[in-house]
């Protein structure tokens, strides 16, 4: 469904050049719901914008479902915004319009639908989401959950092959986001969707079966979930103890290049070192900190 390779975004400003995406890979399969975790600066919000057709690369390749994006007019990226994604977005003033119900937030995005059709189409999404009996409520009579599915509802309104989701239960309390978490595994089981979450909370993240962290705009590693783990995602623990759930794996670019993540360097005190020393040993290879070599 989606593929970056050695994708680059740079934005200029008078004075000064940051480079937010610096040869980033990354490959997301159709169907897969999948994590992005990452701190704030990381590159993941740039990766989205990408995702969603807000932004464009300035260098790489980037295709999502057969296209290539770098390639569309501003024409045809409109429609890709409209036809192929879907966003939910972490701050509801993005998501919803607090004078409307439930029902005629949903119509928005199928403005120019017929009447009748736009009317049962949103009806069916809201109950699709839980809130059949909520849908001539407006925002206020919602608990946060509730509105977080009304913004998913939304985002499903003119069927797309694409959900984007930032920081989708950053605002919610834990049972909450379970609920939410809970209703996006769904979607993604019987709808087919494709599912990218954005977010920095790697206990949320480890909900699902593979999670990408990106660090100074490249792909770090990649958290697999174990063969042999059979705690389902919804009765996983929600404080930080899932930590054996997931396997992790360093991502290497076809230079060899790896980035070692944080807390190993950490752990072997070689988090500022402006070098380390590999050896191999046996089938192993071993990294030292460069100062604790005798």
């Amino acid at each position: 469904m989606i593929t970056c390779e050695n994708l680059v975004k740079i934005y200029k400003t008078a004075d000064i050049e940051v480079m937010a995406l610096q040869g980033l890979n990354l490959q997301v399969e159709q169907g897969e719901m999948m994590a992005i975790i990452g701190n704030s600066g990381s590159g993941k919000s740039t990766l989205l914008n990408m995702l969603g057709g807000l932004d464009r690369p300035s260098a790489g390749r980037l295709t999502i479902g057969g296209i290539d994006m770098q390639k569309l007019t501003d024409k045809e990226l409109t429609r890709y915004k409209r036809e192929t994604v879907g966003f939910i977005w972490q701050n509801k003033a993005r998501n919803l319009i607090p004078y409307l119900t439930a029902r005629e937030n949903v119509e928005i995005p199928m403005l120019l639908h017929d009447r009748k059709k736009k009317r049962e189409r949103a009806i069916e999404l809201l109950e699709a989401v839980g809130l059949g009996h909520r849908i001539n409520n407006r925002l206020e009579q919602l608990s946060g959950g509730e509105q977080q599915r009304v913004a998913i509802a939304i985002s499903l309104a003119n069927r797309p092959k694409l959900l984007l989701a930032d920081e989708p239960t950053g605002a919610l309390d834990t049972r909450t986001s379970a609920q939410v978490m809970g209703l996006l595994r769904k979607l993604n089981a019987d709808l087919g969707l494709t599912i990218v979450i954005v977010t920095h909370d790697l206990d949320l993240a480890k909900q699902v079966k593979r999670v990408v962290a990106i660090r100074d705009g490249r792909t770090s590693s990649e958290m697999i979930r174990r063969q042999d783990e059979y705690t389902t995602a919804e009765s996983a623990p929600a404080d930080g103890e899932a930590d054996d759930t997931h396997v992790e794996y360093a991502v290497m670019d076809r230079a060899g290049r790896i980035q070692v993540p944080e807390h190993y360097l950490e752990a072997v005190g070689a988090k500022n070192a402006d070098k380390v020393l590999l050896r191999l040993e046996d089938d192993k290879i071993v990294l030292l900190p460069a100062d604790n070599v005798k």
